[in-house]
């Protein structure tokens, strides 16, 4: 019975030093988030004034949403905000469709190159963006697509990690399942709609929102491809805006706040699909 008790005792304080750890880093990461979002809706000189203190966290003097609306006339947030919506709708729905595809088929179909084609993309991986950038800049040049969105999104749809991704997933499902579904008369797109995409949805998930967050934070890219106002994304809006003598902190982290939002609420919602999807679809292969 003692053992028991020490037993569970020990358990329970093996619990609590995971706790308080895991609170002590969540804390130290969520500082400069909530410094942000409360420094949004003060002043200027209180921004300034507060940050070497405790009161970087307290929402006082409470200025109202007047940041956020100079924030929105002066740094031309909703037009900024349009066209990373834009991007990114289409980078994720694109990719999501052009990546589990050749997935699927890397995983199921036997052609010739099959492997040498895995290790090419696997290869691509480690490649880095920066390698890729002034080729890409080059032939976005010679058919006229600089200053415009698609070339902000058309590049980016099909990604070698977001293939191996699904490659791993469809690699551990049981083929049984498709060859029961061809005995019934199902086609190969019925197989995968009815049948293969409700099991590879966690897969689908984690793929959907780490393909969210890298569009909607691209900054090099825009950089080098978006001339004109119109077509700026939030990340080279707000660097815009920043530029803008003098700097108003305080309509800068309102600007920041408002960008980060849409990225907190994608994460919250699709929060137990993405860890399920990275633990059971990252993980496999």
């Amino acid at each position: 019975m003692t053992s028991i008790k020490s037993a569970k005792a020990q358990a329970r304080r093996k619990s609590v030093t995971a706790y308080v750890l895991l609170a002590s880093f969540a804390a130290f990461f969520l500082t400069p988030v909530i410094i942000m979002v409360v420094g949004s809706f003060k002043s200027d000189e209180r921004v300034l004034a507060d940050q070497k203190s405790l009161e970087a966290f307290s929402p006082t003097p409470f200025e109202g949403l007047e940041n956020y609306q100079q924030a929105s006339e002066t740094g031309n947030f909703f037009t900024s905000l349009q066209v990373s919506l834009i991007v990114s709708f289409m980078i994720v729905i694109g990719g999501l469709v052009v990546n589990s595809f050749c997935g699927y088929a890397l995983a199921r179909l036997r052609f010739r190159g099959q492997r040498l084609l895995l290790g090419l993309f696997v290869a691509l991986i480690i490649v880095p963006f920066e390698a890729l950038l002034v080729p890409l800049l080059l032939m976005m040049s010679e058919i006229g697509w600089t200053d415009t969105i698609r070339a902000q999104f058309l590049p980016f749809i099909a990604q070698p990690l977001y293939i191996f991704l699904f490659y791993s997933f469809f690699k551990g499902l049981p083929g049984e399942l498709e060859e029961a579904a061809m005995i019934d008369g199902a086609g190969p797109f019925t197989t995968f709609r009815k049948i293969i995409f409700p099991l590879a949805r966690p897969a689908y998930a984690s793929a959907g929102i780490l393909t969210f967050l890298y569009s909607w934070g691209q900054f090099l890219w825009p950089v080098m491809i978006a001339r004109s106002e119109e077509v700026r994304p939030l990340p080279l809006g707000l660097t815009f805006f920043r530029g803008t003598p003098p700097v108003q902190w305080a309509d800068l982290l309102a600007y920041a706040t408002a960008m980060v939002l849409p990225v907190l609420i994608v994460f919250v919602i699709f929060q137990r699909q993405f860890v399920q999807g990275v633990s059971n679809a990252g993980l496999k292969g």
